[in-house]
């Protein structure tokens, strides 16, 4: 990921969705809420990079190793799916 400076913070990107995978390991925790359109968070898309304000079909690089990992992620106009989603799972407990 090259910002508009050009400066690569790619590795930054990389190493902030790992510690979001291991801190979601740590604490067992099953489901996330990203911000949509983010570069490292978003869920269904990502921006263009064109810095015009254009996006795209994607997800960002957090968003990728959490779901590579078991971890269902929602955007923020998702959250009663998942509202509906846990409480179908405690109901089955």
């Amino acid at each position: 990921m090259i910002e508009q400076n050009r400066h690569d913070v790619t590795d930054a990107y990389l190493r902030g969705g790992e510690i979001a995978l291991k801190l979601s390991q740590e604490n067992k925790c099953h489901y996330a809420i990203l911000t949509d359109g983010s570069p490292p968070c978003g869920s269904s898309f990502i921006y263009d990079g064109t810095f015009s304000g254009g996006t795209q079909p994607g997800q960002g690089t957090t968003a990728a190793i959490l779901r590579a990992n078991g971890v269902q992620v929602f955007n923020e106009d998702q959250i009663e799916e998942l509202a509906r989603l846990i409480e179908g799972a405690i109901e089955r407990l």
